[in-house]
């Protein structure tokens, strides 16, 4: 349905602006892989890795230290006070959430620092496909890989509409084997 409704309004599109079909250049490229074989994309990698384990680190002296304090309860349960038994099961239960808000905490500051790392490659991509645009005469580019678990937002297109390999030489980078075609479904 959201294929059929995207293909329906760039129709529509192009019919309202009344486009020439010989002025009309159409580009692709994914951007998916511009950032994975960006040579930029490997110290990014290893920042967020470095700083995954710094947390991971934390949340396991986290965890080691409820599972200690789990284990001394469980031991001395029956010799509790029904007081004081209530007390260390709030303790526990507090820990656990503590934990808990821990990891989303984490996940949620990797997600971000991900993001500004990324951000300046974004960028440099941008540009160049900005750039190849302008010097190659396209009229639009697509990015042909809508991102993980989605569809494509390009299904078909002819491979020598594929300027991954002009935004790489734009940026400078050695080109990897072969740029991915219209990504598979």
């Amino acid at each position: 349905m959201n294929k059929k409704l995207f293909v329906a309004i760039i129709a529509g599109f192009f019919a309202l602006t009344n486009v020439n079909a010989q002025s009309l250049k159409v580009g692709y490229t994914n951007i998916n892989f511009l950032v994975s074989n960006h040579p930029d994309s490997k110290e990014i990698e290893t920042k967020l890795k470095t700083e995954e384990a710094q947390y991971n680190k934390m949340l396991q002296e986290k965890v080691g230290d409820f599972q200690k304090k789990l284990a001394d309860y469980e031991k001395g349960a029956s010799a509790m006070t029904d007081v004081i038994r209530a007390d260390k099961e709030k303790q526990l239960q507090n820990q656990q959430a503590e934990i808990q808000e821990f990891q989303q905490n984490m996940q949620s500051s990797l997600q971000k620092k991900q993001q500004v790392l990324l951000a300046p490659l974004l960028e440099k991509i941008q540009k160049a496909i900005t750039d190849v645009a302008k010097e190659n005469a396209y009229t639009y580019v697509f990015n042909s890989d809508a991102g993980m678990g989605t569809d494509p937002v390009l299904l078909h297109a002819p491979d020598n509409d594929n300027i991954t390999n002009l935004v790489f030489k734009k940026m400078g980078v050695i080109l990897p084997t072969a740029a991915p075609a219209v990504a598979p479904k």
